[in-house]
């Protein structure tokens, strides 16, 4: 019995795929925001008390206020937990994270628009709130991918609440994550409390202006409810894969990649959209084979059955076209012309070209943040950069002239708004303004490319 169902839209238009691909795997989103609802105004009221409360009864029964905050000492046994070859590797991952993201960095700009400079400045968030989660398993990886592109982007105090272990505990490959990310603070909280606490602060964990991280439906739920008092990068959700495949594709590349992502869980899509029935054969073979040896088995048969799918299209342009309308978290791109077919990708959190780019590089170490808008968004949004941890400016500075040069549009759009004293604002100016204040006005207002 074949494991992942096939889904044939060679004949159908790709506005019908959703009725032909199996319901995704959706958590009960209303009990998780009244659950989490109860837990932030709890947190926001009580402080501590409700943190350290919530704390014992979700994760650590024994954990004391005293220990909420990694202490040095914890970090650096942290350190001695870890082996030398797991600690080369992180290093390597910060560089090449930290490579990529300086690449996104824009300057501040000013220009010269005549009698009128116009401009953006960036500067970075104060303080950032970083969510890792571990129920699952410890993910590090996370850690980095949130951490590294805000330091790049200037943050000046970065927070990290990640939930401890029945023994109080972290896992020392968190701690020492953070300590290499450089992050400035860990707490031991986790769930909608640890976002409770940082978006309202408490006595031990101080407020942050943004939170980011991906968690679970109580986390988002939280993350939704705070929004406004803090600023959120998104509400990811869990993780999915979508690969576009021609007959020249390794089939057992293509089930690994399959499998390497459905391994999170019965809530992950993954998808194989192909116009060759002969690689769909190949790859359900090689998915039933590889499957047997994964540890994580349960969970990648329960994703591949509850909401995986082959999907066999007429041609790789309609290949694209169902790949843009499930606007995937991760696109790979295995075909003979990959660059070709890239070009007709729109919407994809992140794309991997060729036999040789698994999702996995990206998930660890190739540079890109691993945090990606999940659950189609990526019709809208973006992949976490350094744009989330920086704020813009805009910057206006006008002469004499350029105000007398733009006042009389200013003043009637604002009187056909019936906002007298934004017009007065500027008439009043307008009628100090010294007699030769209109000279050097152009002959012709705005071909110079004036606002």
């Amino acid at each position: 019995m074949a494991i992942m169902r096939t889904v044939n839209v060679t004949d159908a238009p790709v506005s019908a795929l959703d009725e032909l691909l199996p319901p995704r795997a959706r958590p009960d989103t209303a009990a998780a925001e009244a659950a989490a609802r109860e837990i932030v105004s709890e947190v926001r009221e009580r402080g501590d008390e409700a943190v350290l409360e919530y704390e014992r009864k979700f994760d650590c029964p024994s954990l004391e206020l005293s220990q909420l905050r990694v202490s040095i000492e914890e970090i650096q046994s942290a350190y001695e937990a870890v082996s030398a070859s797991w600690l080369a590797a992180v290093r390597r991952a910060i560089e090449n994270i930290e490579a990529y993201h300086q690449r996104q960095l824009r300057s501040s700009w000013r220009e010269d628009f005549g009698d009128i400079v116009l401009g953006e400045r960036f500067v970075p968030i104060d303080s950032v709130g970083l969510y890792a989660p571990a129920a699952k398993a410890p993910l590090p990886s996370s850690i980095l991918m949130c951490a590294i592109p805000a330091r790049v982007a200037g943050v000046g105090r970065l927070v990290l609440c990640t939930p401890p272990r029945r023994d109080g505990c972290l896992e020392p490959v968190l701690l020492v994550a953070a300590a290499e990310a450089n992050v400035d603070e860990i707490y031991k909280a986790g769930g909608a409390q640890a976002i409770a606490a940082m978006a309202y602060g408490t006595a031990s964990i101080p407020k942050v202006d943004k939170i980011v991280g991906p968690g679970n439906e109580y986390v988002v739920a939280a993350k939704r409810l705070v929004f406004g008092e803090v600023g959120i990068e998104s509400l990811p959700g869990p993780s999915e894969t979508c690969v576009i495949a021609d007959a020249t594709a390794n089939a057992a590349y293509v089930a690994a990649d399959i499998l390497s992502q459905a391994e999170h869980g019965p809530d992950s899509p993954a998808f194989l959209i192909t116009p060759s029935d002969e690689l769909a054969r190949q790859v359900a073979a090689g998915i039933a084979a590889q499957l047997e040896s994964l540890p994580r088995s349960d969970y990648a048969r329960a994703s591949l059955e509850e909401c995986g799918a082959i999907i066999l299209t007429a041609d790789l342009e309609q290949a694209a076209e169902v790949a843009n309308h499930l606007a995937p978290e991760h696109l790979q791109i295995m075909v003979q012309d990959p660059e070709a077919l890239l070009a007709k990708i729109r919407h994809a959190g992140c794309i991997f070209l060729g036999q040789h780019s698994p999702v996995s590089l990206g998930d660890y170490i190739a540079g890109p943040s691993h945090v990606l808008p999940t659950n189609r968004t990526a019709r809208f949004s973006s992949p976490l950069s350094v744009d989330d941890f920086r704020k813009r400016s805009s910057i206006i500075a006008a002469s004499a002239a350029g105000l007398n040069e733009l006042a009389d549009a200013a003043v009637a759009l604002a009187e056909a708004e019936g906002l007298t004293a934004h017009a007065r604002a500027i008439e009043i100016r307008r009628s100090n303004l010294p007699a030769d204040s209109c000279e050097g006005e152009r002959d012709e207002p705005g071909s110079d490319g004036n606002p």
